[in-house]
């Protein structure tokens, strides 16, 4: 397994969409390869998820997670399953949306306030070439909205609705980061 360079905000491959995978192209020794490749790169920079463009490689594939289970078909806790997902399509299950902070490996140390769906499902063939559909709430399903966002060429300050709170993460652990449970971000932690 390798570390893999992370491509940053401006290289051009971050606003392009990726390449489908074909589903006879999974089970290649290389693609196997680059999976794991993904999920040692994003480990190294403690991300808690990785897609292909970010690594240099057009391809709809991402990696995300930060614990190993074998059940990953439903995903609503804080503490994300690992999985690689290939070829995802999301549907939300749920008009609502939900601000939250996000932080991206190719915008190194800034955040910002993003909505997303509160809970979706996504349909995607996993590393070993089964078809699968996973709902998700809550974390789970911010960062595979926003790995899957990468595989369309959508950076996440793209779906802020507001630039105010996009900051770096010094002045993020300063002063925003004891409102993150905040919903709503008027202060009152409701």
């Amino acid at each position: 397994m390798a570390i893999l360079k992370v491509a940053h905000m401006g290289h051009p491959l971050l606003r392009a969409k990726a390449l489908p995978v074909s589903p006879a192209e999974i089970a290649s020794p290389g693609f196997q390869r680059l999976i794991d490749d993904m999920f040692e790169t994003m480990a190294e920079y403690s991300g808690i998820g990785l897609a292909g463009p970010q690594v240099h490689t057009s391809l709809r594939v991402f990696v995300a997670g930060v614990r190993e289970t074998d059940d990953v078909e439903t995903m609503d806790d804080d503490e994300m399953p690992l999985v690689a997902l290939i070829n995802p399509t999301i549907v939300a299950t749920t008009n609502a949306r939900v601000h939250g902070w996000e932080g991206c490996l190719s915008i190194p140390d800034v955040r910002g306030r993003v909505p997303r769906a509160e809970s979706i499902r996504v349909s995607a063939y996993d590393r070993s070439g089964r078809q699968l559909e996973i709902n998700a709430s809550g974390f789970p399903a911010r960062v595979i909205q926003h790995e899957t966002d990468h595989l369309d060429g959508v950076l996440f300050f793209d779906r802020m609705t507001s630039l105010e709170s996009l900051t770096y993460m010094e002045e993020y652990r300063r002063y925003w980061m004891k409102d993150e449970d905040d919903e709503d971000g008027d202060g009152d932690g409701a």
